[in-house]
């Protein structure tokens, strides 16, 4: 076995801070084994680390490394999006079935692949500064010269979309993520205490996007689907956004702007 492949067992697993007697009893092996494997003493099978990885829920791409670093060969694919048809395809209609409301589709670093018009209506207006491509969704939102300064509750959105950068970096040992979190946690934004106050009448399920546009402000919840047990590295890493209108005005407003 290379050097690498125990280290990198150990890290996930105690990223995940499950000990080694846990994944033992999770993935029908021994804590033995297990630390043998990590220390280098033994030589783990391929199905072995698929199985100790499914466990760890450790994405499919650095399964790809793990197996590399054990000496092995990559289990998953990575196709390019170009070559992805059928799926692309079905992709790109199913946000743009889903106008008048807003949806995208982004990778991992959140990097869009596809917009339908909904989302085109809230760029209106930025700044070519943060439209240049490769678009990103992140940075097309929090940027000062992008949506940031039209977004009603920016310090609730913003402190929810560093989180859930944060979790998907705890999730994946991704510098480039970490990079783009590092980048858009530092764009200055206004006193949080000047927040706009939420004087809505309709009780929201979840925290909604309040966004001004054209003189008024639209309200969103937001929700994000993956694939179910993907065998593909890019396909493991497409997301797919979708704002649903949070109240009757900003549902009306969308209906009688892109019809």
């Amino acid at each position: 076995m290379t050097k690498g492949a125990g280290p990198l067992l150990r890290a996930w697993r105690e990223q995940r801070r499950i000990s080694q007697l846990e994944l033992a009893l999770r993935a029908d092996s021994s804590a033995r084994h297990i630390s043998f494997v990590e220390t280098g003493r033994s030589r783990p099978s391929e199905d072995f680390l698929l199985r100790i990885a499914e466990h760890l829920d450790v994405p499919v791409r650095e399964r790809n490394a793990l197996l590399l670093a054990a000496g092995y060969a990559p289990h998953y694919p990575e196709t390019p999006l170009d070559e992805l048809g059928t799926l692309r395809e079905g992709l790109e209609q199913l946000i743009h079935g889903y106008e008048p409301y807003p949806a995208l589709i982004v990778d991992a670093t959140y990097n869009v692949i596809a917009a339908n018009r909904g989302i085109a209506m809230l760029m209106d207006g930025m700044s070519e500064e943060v439209l240049t491509t490769p678009l990103n969704a992140m940075r097309l939102t929090l940027h000062p010269r992008g949506l940031a300064p039209k977004i009603r509750n920016l310090a609730e959105w913003r402190g929810h979309l560093l989180h859930q950068m944060e979790r998907q970096i705890a999730l994946r040992r991704s510098d480039a993520l970490r990079a783009l979190y590092e980048e858009v946690a530092a764009y200055p934004v206004d006193d949080p205490g000047e927040s706009a106050v939420d004087n809505s009448p309709v009780p929201y399920v979840a925290l909604p996007l309040r966004v001004e546009h054209d003189g008024r402000t639209l309200s969103f919840v937001s929700s994000i689907s993956t694939f179910n047990t993907p065998m593909d590295v890019t396909v493991a890493e497409l997301a797919i956004e979708t704002l649903l209108p949070a109240d009757p005005a900003t549902v009306k407003y969308l209906q009688s702007m892109l019809p």
